[in-house]
């Protein structure tokens, strides 16, 4: 039995769900094979026999109704679970197929999953690899995803976390011509002189607070700057285009940068350690089989083969 056709039989994604999901009618008809108007025709008609508007529509965005919310946290739990179960059966039966959905920080997706696509590939042919970059704080469950990737510091208390890397330094790097013109900052207190560069966090919008430590004290700063952005390569770019400073992981490509003298520290002092990056998914019973291969994977583990792998490769 194939288990892509299954789920897409009795367990694909309800339309009404995708454009919930998405928050947007394009993006759910892309991913449901639709077109937009004959998914816009699908939620009127249900719409229409529930007697209630489930989405609320502009021009720009969707977002589901008092009603909607209601129908969506009820029936979304029922479809995940129908997936797990497909899921298992299929395992059960010793096939390895399917898609597995993954929402990473850019930072994991360059420097862990990257370099072992590849490996996956080869011992699992059959299975699709979805990988959402993603360095706002998504939430996993609601994004229909297999699996996260974040800082540890990060994580919901009712997930199993698997740690990928060590603790993470932190670096605030600016250009030598930005310091040439601004000056070098001693002190956290001294970036309310300098232009930074500010990430924003998608839980509420607020922009994270700096955070530095020396000879144990601890305090974080509020700093402000031509650049906002949810996104490491943004802030990368600006900081490289003179524009400010940035603070970002230096196990990033912000090492690299370091090494060419592209960009350069300050407040070394008083730079702090973070939990490292790892892998969550939802504390269910069942963990995907293929989730734990993933994750072997990502911790250079040895993979066992996919049955039509290891036949193929016998013949």
């Amino acid at each position: 039995m194939n288990y892509l056709l299954v789920v897409q039989v009795f367990v694909r994604t309800p339309p009404f769900a995708a454009v919930v999901e998405r928050k947007s009618f394009a993006r759910a008809a892309e991913h449901l094979g639709l077109s937009p108007s004959a998914l816009s025709q699908t939620i009127r008609q249900l719409e229409g026999r529930i007697g209630a508007r489930l989405l609320n529509r502009t021009t720009r965005s969707v977002a589901p109704s008092a009603s909607g919310e209601l129908l969506y946290m009820r029936i979304a739990p029922l479809f995940r679970e129908m997936a797990a179960a497909v899921a298992q059966a299929s395992e059960a039966a010793g096939q390895n197929t399917g898609t597995l959905r993954i929402n990473t920080l850019g930072i994991a997706a360059r420097t862990i999953i990257a370099p072992r696509l590849s490996r996956f590939h080869q011992a699992y042919p059959d299975v699709v690899l979805d990988i959402v970059v993603d360095d706002a704080l998504a939430d996993i469950v609601a994004g229909r995803f297999d699996a996260g990737i974040r800082v540890g510091g990060h994580l919901e208390k009712d997930m199993v976390a698997v740690r990928l890397t060590p603790d993470l330094d932190m670096v605030a790097v600016a250009s030598p011509d930005y310091l040439a013109g601004r000056g070098i900052p001693k002190t956290p207190a001294d970036l309310h002189g300098h232009a930074c560069i500010n990430w924003r966090l998608q839980m509420d919008g607020r922009h994270y607070r700096w955070e530095f430590e020396k000879k144990g004290q601890r305090l974080e700063a509020a700093v402000d700057g031509p650049v906002v952005t949810n996104h490491a390569d943004i802030g990368i770019a600006a900081a490289l285009g003179g524009l400010g400073i940035a603070y970002h992981f230096e196990r990033d490509s912000v090492g690299d940068l370091l090494a060419q003298g592209r960009l350069v520290q300050v407040l070394a002092d008083w730079s702090i350690s973070r939990p490292g990056l790892f892998l969550y998914y939802p504390n269910r019973q069942h963990r995907p089989a293929l989730l734990g291969a993933f994750i072997d994977c990502l911790l250079d583990k040895d993979l066992e083969e996919s049955p039509r792998r290891r036949n193929a490769r016998a013949a």
